[in-house]
């Protein structure tokens, strides 16, 4: 029941109808007692300035970002983590005690959740991240942490791939040799894929939006995908159709597979840990709430 003291939490982007945030978030605001309401806000680039500033002055307990004010916001923020400050991206506010936000970036930590739960040890592995957008990001950083022998970024522009890598490369002193730009077209692609004990997908090709006639769509074509070690592991960032036609592909073949649900879940359960102040977070209930949504359960 929302009332005179309930307090806002919620989501900045643009668009946000489409988000399950709301749903995810506030089962586990009512399972945790906490008298709070998660609102998807939309909020264009022009607003953004004013829209923090004043949920701020009105007693907002926490916001997540999203598309596409993850760097802009960063600007507008008295403090950054170290980790938001390596990506330049942040995707969590928590407010300050005299004012203004910190910011912070739980998608690394929801992005490696999965992963911890594979492998207590990645430091031989072979990876290999297909895209270099907003999303590889935050997937690269983590990989980064986990310390893996070698990560290969594939992109399709050279342009846009060598400065990507560059720049996680300077954030991560200690990786300097461990990031690999490589184009979609090289020639070495399909034997770094066979190689691979990790594969991750960053990039929409896939998603539900896709239109079926089409026939089914796979990041970096159909055919590369056919001589998959069944050792290889699939993550697919995109969780809508669940699975992906590109993780339908590896289970076919044995690869074991992980889809974007638990990333969301995640990163959301980490950005509710920094506004409550509480470890207990009902990761599970968040869980159900968006497979229900889903129509999973």
């Amino acid at each position: 029941m929302i009332s005179g003291t309930t307090a806002i939490v919620g989501l900045l982007g643009q668009p946000v109808s489409h988000s399950l945030s709301p749903v995810m978030q506030n089962a586990a605001l009512k399972a945790m007692g906490l008298d709070w309401c998660f609102l998807a806000l939309p909020c264009s680039a022009n607003d953004l300035a004013t829209v923090v500033s004043g949920l701020r002055k009105v007693g907002c307990r926490g916001l997540n970002i999203t598309i596409p004010h993850k760097q802009a916001v960063s600007l507008l923020c008295e403090e950054l983590s170290p980790l938001a400050k390596r990506l330049g991206a942040v995707n969590t506010l928590t407010p300050l005690p005299d004012g203004g936000w910190h910011g912070h970036n739980t998608d690394v930590e929801g992005f490696l959740a999965p992963l911890h739960e594979k492998f207590s040890d990645w430091s031989q592995t072979q990876v290999l991240v297909i895209g270099c957008g907003g999303s590889a990001r935050a997937v690269v950083a983590g990989l980064q942490d986990l310390g893996p022998s070698q990560i290969t970024v594939v992109g399709r522009r050279a342009e846009t791939l060598q400065p990507f890598c560059n720049a996680l490369q300077q954030g991560k002193p200690t990786s300097k040799n461990q990031l690999q730009p490589l184009l979609n077209n090289d020639p070495q692609l399909q034997t770094r894929i066979q190689q691979a004990d990790l594969v991750v997908n960053t990039t929409p090709v896939g998603m539900s939006s896709h239109k079926p006639e089409e026939g089914p769509l796979l990041p970096l074509g159909a055919e590369i995908w056919n001589n998959l070690s069944a050792h290889t592991v699939l993550y697919d960032l995109i969780y809508t159709p669940r699975p992906t036609p590109w993780l339908q592909r590896g289970e076919a073949l044995g690869c074991p597979t992980y889809d974007g649900l638990e990333m969301l879940v995640q990163q959301g359960a980490a950005a509710l840990r920094r506004w409550s102040l509480l470890d207990d977070v009902p990761v599970d209930v968040m869980r159900e709430a968006v497979l229900k949504k889903l129509g999973h359960l």
